[in-house]
């Protein structure tokens, strides 16, 4: 993929009628706008975001929607304001509307609700006898996940487990995954154990940031609790490199394909998309863009460092069951655009765009020197 898909739009010459209208690249101005802002040019910078800012929206199409927010964040960026990012965009939304926003992307795209089909499966084929059941989950937030778990087991032949669910917050400042001590998550061994953790790692500090790494420290942390099953979703990235241009970049190429799915799937006019995209993809775009050290949390990798990084750790991959992945490519391919690609490869069930993976699925379990 050599470049983000649909990054070009017609400029309109404004009072000269009867000319053709001037293509402009906004891939390519939004690139030299930040070979500008890394150089501290700002009167180039300036008038580069000038022109990006007459031909990109947050009501636009999927590519005039995606150079809105990266101008934002080449703008705070290049401001060297540590002003936290949400204060640059609108007001804090609601629970309802985030709920809202919700279903207008699950309806839409496959990312969350198959990861979630494929673990709730496999959970209830890993506790099929269990009388009680502890799920500890790194990073709930709303807790979309577990309703339909929930729903699932209480009808159970022969009824239900007793069940537990542990919720962690996402990693931040005053939640710390790291500082987390075995004895605080009151691990019963005579409980099914289930940690679950899908795509918040990538908030995590990595070893740029803190020598002594708190992702290591954490899965250390879960091979402790010993649980029956690790599940672990990832965003497939490679928008975290240390130097500015290049992350920029791969940032450039991520989330052209997610402002893509929504432009290929949803109306412009949406209330759901818009906020979805101005409180997730728009947020997380202008961390990546405009945040450096500790203030940077959106620290993705492929799933293939992942993958290297757990079996370091001491854990070993499990096979995907296959029954269960056969009803996801079903669910995939019934419900979802024809553009959505679902893969295998190593024992990673991979989603994607377009061709472009986006986010990985695997289950682990730990390994323990005898």
């Amino acid at each position: 993929m050599d470049n983000p898909s649909c990054l070009v739009v017609k400029k309109r010459r404004g009072k000269k009628k009867g000319k053709k209208g001037e293509l402009v690249d906004l891939c390519s101005l939004l690139t030299v706008c930040a070979q500008a802002v890394a150089n501290y040019d700002q009167r180039t910078a300036n008038d580069l975001l000038k022109q990006i800012r007459q031909h990109s929206s947050a009501f636009g199409d999927g590519t005039q929607r995606l150079a809105h927010y990266f101008a934002y964040g080449l703008e705070v960026r290049l401001a060297g304001t540590q002003t936290p990012i949400s204060t640059h965009l609108s007001t804090r939304a609601s629970a309802a509307d985030v709920i809202q926003a919700y279903k207008v992307y699950i309806s839409s795209c496959p990312f969350n609700r198959m990861p979630f089909y494929m673990s709730n499966r496999t959970i209830l084929k890993q506790s099929e006898k269990a009388t009680r059941l502890h799920i500890i989950d790194f990073g709930i937030g709303y807790g979309f996940q577990w309703p339909c778990f929930i729903h699932r087991v209480s009808q159970r032949p022969g009824g239900p487990p007793k069940l537990r669910i542990t919720g962690l917050s996402f990693p931040n400042q005053a939640q710390k995954w790291q500082t987390i001590r075995l004895e605080d998550l009151n691990i019963d061994r005579e409980e099914i154990t289930v940690v679950n953790s899908m795509y918040r790692m990538r908030n995590l500090p990595d070893d740029t940031v803190v020598v002594s790494s708190p992702r290591d420290a954490v899965l250390k942390l879960i091979k402790s609790i010993n649980p029956d099953i690790f599940i672990h979703g990832v965003i497939n990235g490679t928008h975290n490199a240390p130097f500015f241009l290049p992350r920029f970049r791969e940032a450039l190429f991520h989330f052209s394909a997610l402002f893509d799915v929504f432009e290929a799937t949803v109306p412009h006019e949406d209330q759901g998309r818009m906020l979805y995209e101005r409180e997730i993809y728009g947020k997380d775009a202008m961390n990546v863009i405009a945040c450096e050290g500790i203030e940077r949390v959106e620290r993705p990798e492929t799933y293939k460092q992942w993958q290297a990084r757990n079996q370091r750790i001491g854990f070993r991959q499990l096979p995907l069951d296959r029954d269960i992945y056969k009803g996801v490519m079903t669910l995939v391919k019934s419900n979802y655009h024809q553009d959505f690609v679902i893969d295998e490869d190593g024992q990673w069930m991979l989603q994607g765009w377009k061709g472009r993976t986006y986010c990985a699925l695997s289950f682990w379990k730990p390994v323990h020197e005898e």
